[in-house]
C-alpha cells in the first residue's frame, strides 16, 4: 500500500542532447513531470508510492504508464483520455546545464483530470499527499487538486507542496502567485527554489523560510539553491547544505529528486517535520542534495534518478575526504 500519493502531471520531456551541423536541436524523449520525478526518487529509496494523473490514449501515454509501473509506482490512479494528447515539454539546455521549457499543452491530458476520476481509496493507507502548482493552471485539474488536498488534510495526511514555477503555462503571473500561495496555506512541507522564494515573497532564502514558517504555518521548508546546495528550516533548527562537485549536463528534475530523497529521509526518521533536530535536518539535506547533484550528470527527469547505493557511495566518499 502506498505511503506517498502524488497528484499531477506525467509527461514527456524532449531534451536537447546535441545540435546538428545546422544548429538544430536533436532531442531525446525522457519520461517526466515533477510529481512523477518526485515519486521515482522515493521509489529508488524503496518507499511505496502511487500517482494520480491523466495521460492521453496514445503511444506516449502507454510509454509513461509502463515506465512508472516498472519503477514500482502504483498506476491504478492514472486515467486515460481519448480527447487530449499526452502533454509534451521541449527542453533546451544551456552550457551550464540550466534548461528552458516550451510546452505542447493546449490542452494536455493532465489538465483534464477530474475529481470524480481520482482513485481516492489510495489515500487510505498513505502518510503523505504531494501536489504541485502545474495541476493548478487549468480546470478541471485545478478543482480536482484543491478537493483532493482538502480531503487528504481532513484525513490527517501530511501535505507536501512544490510551487513549481513554469511561466509559459500560466495566463498571468498574478494568477500563478495566487495559486501557489493557496498551495502554501494547505501544506505542511514545501520544497521550492530560491527563485520561487523571490517570486512569492520577494526575499532571500533564509528570510523567506522564516516567513513561510511563521505566516503560513508550514512545518518544514526546504529551499534548493542550485549548485550552491540547499537551505532547510523548521521551527526547531536550520542548516545550509553544500552541494558536492559534479559535471552537470541537464538539471531537469533535480529539484524533484531532491524533494523525493528528502521526504524518504524524513519518513525514515519517524519524527514530525517540525521536531527534526539540526543534526537530522543536516542528514536529510545531505542525502537529498547529493542525489539531486548526481542526477544533473544525466539527461532527463525520471531517467536521471540515481540509485540509493550511488548516493550512499558518494556520501561515503565525501565523508572520507573530510
Amino acid at each position: 500500500m502506498a505511503e506517498v500519493v502524488a497528484l499531477g502531471e506525467l509527461l514527456i520531456d524532449f531534451t536537447t542532447e546535441r545540435t546538428d551541423e545546422n544548429g538544430y536541436p536533436c532531442m531525446q524523449a525522457h519520461p517526466g513531470g515533477a510529481p512523477a520525478n518526485f515519486l521515482a526518487a522515493l521509489a529508488a529509496c524503496e518507499v511505496e508510492t502511487a500517482l494520480l494523473s491523466k495521460v492521453g490514449e496514445d503511444a506516449f501515454g502507454n510509454l509513461l504508464t509502463d515506465t512508472v509501473k516498472r519503477l514500482g509506482i502504483e498506476t491504478s490512479g492514472i486515467v486515460r483520455d481519448k480527447g487530449a494528447f499526452t502533454t509534451l515539454a521541449f527542453v533546451t539546455v544551456e552550457g551550464d546545464g540550466e534548461r528552458r521549457f516550451s510546452f505542447a499543452r493546449k490542452p494536455g491530458a493532465d489538465t483534464r483530470l477530474c475529481y470524480e476520476e481520482l482513485r481516492l481509496s489510495l489515500l487510505s493507507s498513505a502518510r503523505v499527499f504531494h501536489f504541485g502548482s502545474l495541476s493548478l493552471t487549468d480546470e478541471p485539474a485545478r478543482t480536482a487538486t484543491r478537493k483532493a488536498a482538502a480531503l487528504a488534510k481532513e484525513q490527517g495526511l501530511l501535505l507536501s507542496f512544490d510551487p513549481n514555477l513554469r511561466e509559459p503555462l500560466w495566463d498571468s503571473l498574478k494568477r500563478a502567485r495566487e495559486e501557489m500561495l493557496w498551495g502554501l496555506t494547505m501544506a505542511d512541507i514545501v520544497k521550492l527554489s530560491e527563485e520561487e522564494v523571490r517570486f512569492l515573497l520577494g526575499t532571500e532564502p533564509e528570510e523567506g523560510a522564516k516567513r513561510l514558517l511563521s505566516e503560513f504555518g508550514l512545518r518544514l521548508v526546504m529551499v534548493t539553491l542550485g549548485k550552491k546546495g540547499a537551505y532547510l528550516m523548521n521551527r526547531n533548527a536550520a542548516c545550509r547544505i553544500t552541494a558536492p562537485a559534479v559535471c552537470p549536463v541537464d538539471t531537469t528534475g533535480a529539484g524533484d529528486i531532491f524533494g523525493g530523497f528528502a521526504l524518504a529521509g524524513l519518513l525514515k526518521e519517524s519524527v514530525r517535520p517540525e521536531e527534526l533536530s539540526e543534526e537530522q535536518l543536516r542528514s536529510i539535506g545531505r542525502f537529498a542534495v547529493t542525489a539531486a547533484s548526481l542526477s544533473t550528470e544525466h539527461f532527463g527527469g525520471i531517467s536521471s534518478v540515481p540509485s540509493i547505493e550511488e548516493v550512499r557511495e558518494r556520501l561515503e566518499k565525501e565523508n572520507s575526504h573530510g
